[in-house]
């Protein structure tokens, strides 16, 4: 078996889905989890206005609706977050999710006052960070936030990880990639947004460049440009395609070097050194 196949293995990756089947497998998966566990009331998210937010938040909210519908009372609900740091420049786009999410209820909590709290209070103790080190504070706070949320009020709260990013490992570990369901994972870019096209979302909100805005020296740095390798040739490598060669050493590369972040922490019966 390739790596390639190996990894397509492991990520459960489909090289053509049939949008209305995800759709309802995804909000079946969400019910069913909801309806095992007594203390669920709902799920927890947050809304950034990129295609990954904006679906997983829209079928949050299908399933909710649902779930409300079978037991024939307001039970359960989600909870949509917007955690802006300061003055978020795409809030526009962040508007237009939630009116075509129409989250049960929506929270607003700017993350700046905690995170340059928590950075100066390093600094006091003579730890600078770096931008790219404040950036993934910003996206554990973000998480910090979300799971106080879900405590607070009986929810679970969701992750955005899909296949594209999980084998770059393009996300903070513990920050966006902690969460206790990930109902998007095995869907690949493209995947994402043919789904959020079947729903009828508003196109600019999967058309637009996606970005993890974390860093204050680059703003809005494309993620494809933090990569090195565009969303496409990710996607064909993830269908079982043929790529530029270059193209598939990045993408191996970024898989080999961020195996932590895709594994538990790790005790003394791991193997991680083989």
């Amino acid at each position: 078996m390739t790596l390639q196949q190996s990894i397509i293995e492991e990520l459960r990756v489909q090289p053509t889905i049939d949008p209305e089947v995800e759709v309802r497998r995804t909000i079946d998966f969400l019910k069913q989890y909801a309806k095992k566990y007594s203390f669920v009331k709902g799920f927890v998210l947050g809304i950034s206005g990129g295609q990954d937010s904006t679906l997983a938040g829209k079928l949050a909210q299908m399933a909710v609706d649902e779930l409300n519908e079978e037991v024939g009372e307001a039970r359960y609900s989600f909870w949509g977050v917007r955690l802006p740091y300061g003055v978020q420049a795409d809030e526009s786009d962040c508007e237009d999710a939630i009116a075509f999410i129409q989250p049960t209820n929506v929270y607003t909590v700017n993350i700046k006052g905690a995170v340059d709290q928590s950075v100066r209070a390093l600094s006091d103790a003579g730890i600078e960070l770096s931008d790219f080190v404040k950036g993934n504070e910003k996206a554990r706070e973000r998480m910090k936030v979300q799971f106080a949320i879900a405590a607070t009020n009986g929810g679970v709260v969701l992750g955005t990880d899909h296949a594209a990013e999980a084998i770059t490992g393009f996300y903070t570990k513990f920050g966006d990639g902690a969460a206790d369901l990930t109902p998007i994972w095995r869907l690949n870019k493209r995947q994402g947004k043919a789904i959020l096209k079947h729903l009828n979302c508003p196109a600019h909100l999967y058309e637009k460049k996606p970005t993890a805005d974390l860093e204050e020296n680059r703003p809005s740095l494309p993620d494809e440009v933090a990569l090195g390798v565009t969303y496409d040739q990710i996607d064909d490598y993830l269908e079982g395609k043929a790529i530029d060669a270059s193209a598939q050493q990045i993408i191996e590369n970024h898989y080999m070097k961020t195996e932590h972040k895709r594994h538990l922490p790790i005790t003394v019966y791991d193997d991680f050194w083989k």
